[in-house]
């Protein structure tokens, strides 16, 4: 078997069920009208996610039975408060074993919400914290460039020395004065 095809098709298994909770998860919850309680638990899940190694080793780990995993989701739920539909999502994920698949879970449904009202995420690289007025300046320009209202998640690289590295969607604009200078450096290896 070529080990190529195998990573490609169990990535894409991971993403079809991935897919097909975060479609199950965002349709009730829809029917529902509860899209604004879902997305803040799940922002409030994916939080704990980062923050928690304990957290992610349930979900992924294999040492767990279906039990312990359902067991430790519906504890975090009931201390996080979380939605009854989001617990029983998490219920359903860790009998089935699929509790891996969670965190693609948790950024398909995000995109499912915001595609629903017309946005679209931008993920930013600063070297520094942005001021209010850039933020806004980057959010106008960003509108302007894709025509959706734009959210943007901003992170901080101080390694990145200057400048902005935005991807949104499958596009990346880097014009960090790191890349710049790796671009200036390799064009003078190939002088010298």
């Amino acid at each position: 078997m070529n080990k190529g095809v195998f990573v490609s098709n169990s990535s894409s298994f991971t993403s079809g069920i991935a897919g097909r909770y975060a479609t199950a998860l965002f349709e009730l919850a829809k029917d529902a009208k509860d899209l604004a309680s879902v997305e803040s638990d799940l922002n409030a899940l994916e939080a704990a996610l980062a923050e928690s190694a304990d957290l992610r080793a349930v979900i992924s780990s294999p040492i767990y039975s279906r039990e312990q995993q359902g067991a430790a989701m519906k504890a975090v739920a009931e201390k996080m408060g979380l939605s009854s539909l989001l617990t029983n999502t998490l219920g359903l994920m860790a009998s089935k074993r699929r509790l891996f698949t969670l965190p693609q879970v948790v950024a398909n449904v995000k995109g499912l919400i915001a595609d629903d009202r017309g946005e679209v995420t931008a993920e930013v690289t600063a070297a520094r914290e942005l001021t209010k007025t850039q933020s806004e300046a980057l959010e106008k320009a960003l509108k302007a460039s894709v025509g959706k209202d734009v959210v943007i998640n901003t992170t901080v690289d101080e390694s990145l020395i200057g400048g902005l590295v935005v991807k949104v969607g499958s596009r990346m604009i880097d014009s960090s004065i790191r890349s710049k200078l790796a671009k200036l450096q390799n064009a003078m290896k190939e002088v010298g």
